[in-house]
């Protein structure tokens, strides 16, 4: 079975509150075995648009991915990042097990 991962964008809007958002997506993150592979490191963005802050977050399979964001933990922690909080783009996607070049 694939991975599942998480591909996020994010401009955060109030640091602070953000914190509370963080702090709830722990348990969450936990539960279904997530695990940063990127975390707002340094970018470039030779094409396309871009965000301040930008994530991949590793599942073991995607229905986990599927099922952490729509677990009830995960959405009382959505509540807490509104537009004044943080504005961005969650892609959840299947991880490719086929042959490569």
């Amino acid at each position: 079975m694939s991975k599942g991962y998480w591909l996020a964008r994010v401009d955060v809007v109030d640091p602070e509150s953000y914190k509370r958002y963080v702090a709830a997506n722990a348990k969450p993150f936990k539960d279904y075995g997530a695990r940063f592979l990127v975390r707002a490191g340094q970018f470039e963005n030779p094409e396309g648009s871009s965000r301040a802050r930008n994530v991949v977050i590793e599942f073991p399979t995607y229905q986990a991915a599927l099922d952490c964001y729509w677990s009830d933990a995960y959405q009382a922690a959505v509540r807490l990042r509104p537009a004044s909080v943080s504005v961005g783009d969650i892609v959840i996607v299947e991880g490719y097990d086929g042959a490569q070049p």
